[in-house]
């Protein structure tokens, strides 16, 4: 990341699960005079999402252009009463790679649209992990004793016109391929030239893949730096990763991770290892909730090189964790994330996804006091006690790890 991308003069409201999100999603879309983008892996049309859906059937109504896109997978089809009231309503909405039955084992379907974003009227910006999903209910596990835990930012400020781009740039080549489907040339190239009126692509020159000293110094202009950084697989396949990396690497006393699913590649486990080795205090707060065989095993494979390093790891077990956040401290200020990646391959390296990060002492300290009430809830690994987990477990542990690492080779990446 060039030193451009930590752009200055934004607004960012740091928003606590969708008991925060979802209001604030409401208003917005309520208030849109013009166009609504959104973006989910998951959306419920259930329970305590039910108001945004009726929000964006209602902002069609009223003439606003309003563009749905969900995960094939995460969410598949909209459920046929909504199908029925958006298109009467005008909502406009597409679903990524579709997957539905034995097509879900093709590698090309492992591609997934995971990213969690709105823009409202090219002004206001959502990003963040949270899906729309009620914090107190799971498909799989029924009613929740606690809500998720989990985070998003509200955002005011220049990367709104990032997100509003690549938004639009996605839409297009969706588009283009619907009207692909129907043989429709024609429709398809407009489809292009409208999206590129729309809005444009984050700027190649501020998007790199890695945080340079320079964008962790003083702020050279007043306003919250900030800079939207993407992970796809094409431009940007390892922006997101790389920022993780170079931030840890310019740490220089405590780091606080927070990840759902926290399956470091090499790379990413190196630097981890070397802040360690230097002296910086490193916590990770993971899911000690079992809520997938795959990432909830194969993440304790990792567990006794980190341990081994001295490395805190706390097991979040008061409901499921699904945040993916960060702060660090660093010269010049405190640098913090809030977005949609997983630390695991699964997302650095066949997801779409989004996250903002922060460069601003304040929002640093509110999310850092989160995680570390979190922290204090959890419970801690000992490096003991690990050493002595069942065989059993450890086997499972070791088995989902090669799975995961299977599915990488076979998608054909590196890890």
């Amino acid at each position: 990341m060039a030193t451009r991308a930590l752009r200055p003069d934004h607004r960012i409201t740091l928003l606590k699960g969708g008991d925060m999100l979802f209001p604030a999603l409401v208003e917005a879309i309520t208030n849109a005079r013009a166009e609504v983008l959104l973006e989910t892996y998951i959306f419920s049309f259930a329970r305590s999402v039910v108001p945004i859906a009726e929000a964006l059937e209602s902002a069609a109504r009223r003439g606003v252009t309003v563009r749905v896109v969900v995960d094939g997978l995460g969410t598949g089809e909209v459920p046929a009463p909504w199908r029925q009231r958006w298109q009467a309503a005008g909502v406009q909405w597409r679903v990524f790679n579709p997957a539905q039955g034995w097509r879900v084992l093709l590698p090309k379907r492992w591609r997934r649209l995971h990213r969690k974003l709105c823009v409202v009227d090219g002004s206001i910006g959502f990003c963040g992990g949270i899906n729309l999903l009620d914090d107190h209910f799971d498909p799989n596990h029924g009613v929740l004793a606690q809500p998720r835990f989990d985070f998003a930012v509200r955002v005011h400020g220049p990367l709104v016109a990032d997100m509003h781009g690549t938004m639009t740039r996605l839409w297009a080549r969706l588009q283009v391929a619907s009207e692909a489907q129907q043989f429709d040339v024609a429709a398809a190239f407009q489809a292009v030239l409208d999206a590129a009126d729309a809005g444009t692509d984050m700027h190649d020159e501020g998007m790199k893949t890695e945080l340079d000293q320079d964008d962790v110094g003083p702020a050279a202009s007043p306003g919250t730096l900030a800079a939207l950084v993407l992970r796809d697989n094409l431009r940007f396949r390892r922006s997101i990763e790389g920022n993780y990396r170079r931030a840890i690497a310019l740490a220089r006393t405590e780091i606080l991770i927070a990840n759902a699913y926290f399956v470091p590649g090499v790379q990413l486990q190196r630097v981890l290892l070397r802040a360690a080795r230097r002296g910086v205090r490193i916590t990770l707060l993971l899911q000690g909730k079992y809520e997938y065989f795959m990432q909830f095993h194969a993440s304790r494979a990792v567990y006794g090189v980190m341990l081994d390093a001295g490395i805190e790891i706390i097991e979040y077990e008061a409901s499921f964790l699904h945040a993916k956040v960060a702060v660090m401290d660093a010269e010049g200020g405190a640098l913090a994330t809030v977005g949609s990646s997983n630390l695991d391959p699964l997302s650095l390296l066949l997801a779409r996804e989004a996250n903002v990060f922060v460069r601003d002492d304040a929002f640093a300290a509110e999310l850092r006091a989160h995680l570390v009430a979190a922290i204090a809830k959890g419970r801690r690994v000992e490096p003991d006690a690990h050493t002595h987990w069942p065989l059993a477990t450890r086997s499972l542990n070791w088995v989902a790890y090669a799975v995961m690492r299977v599915l990488v080779f076979v998608a054909g990446k590196r890890y």
